[in-house]
């Protein structure tokens, strides 16, 4: 009878309890390797993001630049559409090319013009040599939208989108900006 009660008093785990609790552990391991993965995809796509960053940069530097150095009008720094004819920028995504003989990007002149690409060193590990690899852009476009601001014909807002994907991820940089008609 002394056996049998100490045996009572000395219960543990069943086998069933164990599976369960393993179970239960297995989905949160699971669960923060997925978390971890993802995050780590994310993460990767931290050079792209400079890229966009910069693509859209070039954009509006390119349109102040020819503003404000009198390559182009007041009336060309508008999209190019149907109602307004004498704009110079597209107004919907096109892909990231060179700028075409105007020197502006994503302009009416850039249809024919090469994709742009990112240089990277090759397997010297030095930037300018024969060796060097032409990454091209092929899975980014740019958007330039340009609207006059609260309605006044002389403020005009520049939006430059661009839409990008890194891996699973479809990622989007957006550069809001205003241009005036005065120098």
């Amino acid at each position: 009878m002394k056996l049998r009660r100490n045996r009572a008093s000395e219960k543990g785990f069943t086998l069933i309890e164990t599976m369960i609790a393993l179970a239960v552990m297995a989905v949160g391991v699971l669960g923060l390797a997925a978390m971890l993965a993802d995050s780590l995809a994310y993460m990767n796509g931290s050079q792209a993001d400079f890229i966009a960053q910069q693509k859209a940069q070039q954009a509006v530097e390119s349109i102040f630049t020819a503003k404000y150095g009198s390559t182009i009008t007041w009336a060309q720094v508008a999209n190019n559409s149907v109602g307004n004819p004498q704009g110079l920028f597209f107004s919907t995504a096109q892909p990231i090319r060179q700028p075409g003989p105007d020197g502006l990007v994503n302009s009416i002149n850039d249809t024919s013009a090469p994709l742009d690409y990112v240089l990277y060193p090759g397997a010297d590990g030095m930037l300018g040599t024969a060796d060097d690899v032409k990454n091209q852009l092929s899975n980014y476009t740019r958007t330039i939208s340009i609207v006059n601001f609260n309605g006044d014909p002389n403020l005009r807002t520049i939006t430059v989108t661009v839409n990008y994907t890194v891996g699973r991820f479809q990622r989007t940089y957006r550069l809001n900006t205003l241009i005036s008609a005065f120098d």
